[in-house]
């Protein structure tokens, strides 16, 4: 049978499915995911005065942090997907001057672009100083802020799999308001299905596959955008530019691992249509499907989809 529970988790809609023989026991294991999820959402939140991530946000320029070693871990994997995007992927985004970009109806012209891109002056991971011997977090210029919004929730999915794995749990998925991980078989036996939303419509399904032992991630203007003199601007914006992107309604990234997908899915946005798929063409393992503005689809190597 599969047992499931919605619930929301790290600001976001959860929904933990589990197969299991015992409806006791598959509760307890749901019931083990939310509180590995929960721990890691007071590890990484910068709403909490009380997490390691608003300590070195309230050190930045003064001192360095010292932090657990899970965190100056995840740390360390965010700069080393910094490296390989060029710094597309950047977890000192929360640096931004959120005053530019409130995407809501108020928003009717693009900022000036001096001003844009000092509002990204502070965005750069090259000044996340970390010393591996104290296990020390040092963002190296006061007003820098780090955010884990682009790859906390594929951690905290890949860890609650973790643990109720090792609980004897052989299958289930865990969706993190669209970036998920399956594992194992559904109920009948066969793979999980796994839909990518339409991004010209939240609720509707453009295309499904079948997985499982895999993760999936998906980046998308559809819930958060302008229009501004007919054209469409995606919420996520360029570090380099502090603009905006435009051009793409969703990336979705194919992998192993739900950290990977969820910090890769944003890059490529960034990225855009060639230079992202380029990128993902040189990573073995990792597929890519982006759909465009005008709903054309493009997809890496790797994937056919019909």
């Amino acid at each position: 049978m599969r047992y499931k529970k919605n619930l929301k988790l790290m600001g976001n809609r959860f929904e933990i499915s589990i197969v299991a023989d015992d409806e006791n026991f598959a509760y307890q294991n749901i019931d083990l995911a939310v509180a590995e999820i929960s721990r890691i959402e007071k590890l990484l939140t910068t709403f909490s005065t009380e997490s390691i991530t608003y300590q070195i946000n309230e050190n930045a320029g003064i001192q360095p942090v010292e932090v657990p070693k899970e965190v100056y871990d995840l740390i360390f994997r965010c700069q080393m997907i910094s490296k390989m995007t060029q710094g597309a992927f950047d977890i000192s985004y929360g640096s931004i001057d959120k005053k530019f970009w409130n995407f809501d109806i108020n928003m009717t012209a693009l900022p000036d672009k001096n001003e844009a891109k000092k509002a990204v002056a502070l965005i750069n991971y090259e000044n996340i100083i970390l010393n591996e011997k104290d296990q020390t977090v040092f963002l190296k210029n006061k007003g820098m802020r780090i955010g884990f919004g682009g790859i906390g929730k594929g951690y905290a999915a890949e860890c609650a799999k973790k643990i109720v794995k090792l609980n004897g749990i052989e299958s289930g998925i865990i969706n993190a308001a669209g970036d998920l991980t399956a594992w194992g078989f559904q109920e009948n036996g066969t793979p999980w299905t796994i839909g990518i939303a339409d991004p010209n419509k939240k609720e509707s399904i453009f295309s499904t596959f079948n997985i499982t032992n895999t993760s999936v991630a998906t980046s998308g203007n559809y819930e958060k955008y302008v229009v501004i003199d007919g054209k469409k601007y995606s919420h996520t914006i360029d570090p380099k530019t502090g603009y905006p992107i435009s051009g793409i309604k969703s990336v979705t990234i194919i992998a192993e691992n739900a950290e990977i997908a969820d910090a890769l899915a944003t890059p490529v946005t960034v990225m855009g249509i060639e230079v992202g798929l380029n990128f993902i063409n040189q990573i073995p393992n990792i597929g890519c499907i982006i759909i465009d503005d005008y709903d054309k689809t493009y997809c890496s190597k790797n994937i056919n989809i019909t």
